[in-house]
């Protein structure tokens, strides 16, 4: 089928879970996956045993070609939890064609868009169910659950995008973190200490 003759789709978002029955691709991170994302090593070395296996998040999405001008969309789902006093988070990516922006609407939950762009800048903006982020080309970005319970967005990016993850590995993540705090909003920003700016 050619890019200028795709079928439309109307996607059923199945709630609470996230799940689109009409996903082209479905993946999980697991636990033991996300080994060196946080900044509490033992922390996370402490509670690997019993979660290892355990799904932190996972992401249903469609796509219906890689074209220009073509949309990908879909849902991520993030379970509530913690390493250490830091919340937990997707890996976080730089789209690899970097001038193409993301929207993520909240679904449910509570949670925290951390932005960084190339030049220094970092950005929050928090979510309630409701509440859309618009992320802007060039931004990395990574999504983070701040409450009690699963946090899902309904994002969309263009289907040309890409993801790049080495950055954030080369980068040893963003420049700051968001952990736990007793103040209202729950959370704050604390320094990454292993932030290494490689742009």
């Amino acid at each position: 089928m050619t890019p200028d003759r795709l079928s439309p789709v109307a996607a059923a978002i199945e709630r609470p879970s996230g799940r689109i029955p009409e996903a082209t691709r479905h993946y999980q991170k697991h636990f033991q996956d996300l080994q060196g994302l946080y900044q509490d090593e033992a922390a996370f070395a402490a509670m690997l045993p019993e979660w290892q296996d355990q799904v932190v998040y996972e992401v249903w999405e469609h796509k219906a070609s890689t074209a220009t001008g073509d949309l990908i969309f879909g849902t991520s789902v993030m379970r509530p939890g913690r390493v250490g006093e830091e919340f937990f988070m997707t890996s976080g990516h730089q789209h690899q064609l970097a001038d193409r922006a993301e929207t993520y609407y909240c679904l449910a939950g509570t949670g925290v868009m951390l932005m960084e762009h190339p030049d220094g800048t970092l950005e929050t903006r928090e979510w309630v169910p409701g509440t859309l982020v618009y992320v802007p080309p060039y931004w990395i970005h990574r999504s983070v659950n701040t409450g009690s319970s699963d946090l899902v967005t309904l994002f969309t990016y263009s289907s040309d995008a890409g993801q790049n993850y080495d950055l954030l590995r080369q980068n040893g993540g963003l420049q700051q973190c968001v952990v736990r705090d007793d103040a209202p909003p729950g959370w704050r920003l604390r320094p990454n200490p292993r932030y290494q700016a490689s742009f």
